[in-house]
């Protein structure tokens, strides 16, 4: 994938996830994580159950282009962060925050008290991010993205979002 200039979040427009991002977001999946990424076929698996049980956003820069993803899955009462992307031009600028934001608050809208998700072991800077919105780390899956790569299984009980502004 080509290098995008820096793109600031509030910069950002967060808009349903549609069949012709598509490619865009498999291009970024690929470009982010070589060795597990989505199948063209897993996009379009998932974008088969919105609205019933899933709900994706993507975030487009100012021309349009794709930097960043994010998916739900919900079954209340839970719900399930099944991926979240940000394109390495949108990094450290708080669009992961955007992104993730935006699921919990549909999480919420669709009735789950309790959120869950998993994420690379090795990912500091998702872990950071999932801690502060009020994700506990609950279990780990040993080679789950690949031998020698964990999970860790992270939830967000009923009430994590009290006290946040």
């Amino acid at each position: 994938m080509s290098a995008q200039p820096a793109v600031p979040a509030d910069e950002v427009r967060l808009e349903p996830m549609r069949w012709w991002h598509v490619e865009a977001c498999v291009a970024l999946e690929r470009d982010l994580f070589p060795a597990d990424a989505w199948s063209p076929e897993t996009f379009w698996s998932e974008l088969a159950r919105v609205p019933d049980s899933r709900h994706y956003l993507v975030a487009l820069d100012a021309g349009g282009r794709v930097v960043g993803y994010a998916g739900l899955s919900a079954l209340p009462p839970e719900a399930d962060i099944q991926t979240l992307a940000v394109a390495p031009s949108g990094q450290g600028r708080g669009l992961g925050s955007r992104l993730l934001d935006a699921l919990l608050a549909e999480a919420a809208r669709r009735g789950a008290t309790t959120v869950l998700l998993e994420v690379r072991a090795d990912n500091e800077a998702a872990l950071h991010l999932y801690g502060r919105r009020g994700f506990v780390p609950i279990a780990r899956r040993r080679d789950y993205y690949a031998p020698g790569v964990d999970a860790v299984v992270m939830k967000r009980p009923p009430g994590a979002d009290r006290g946040r502004p």
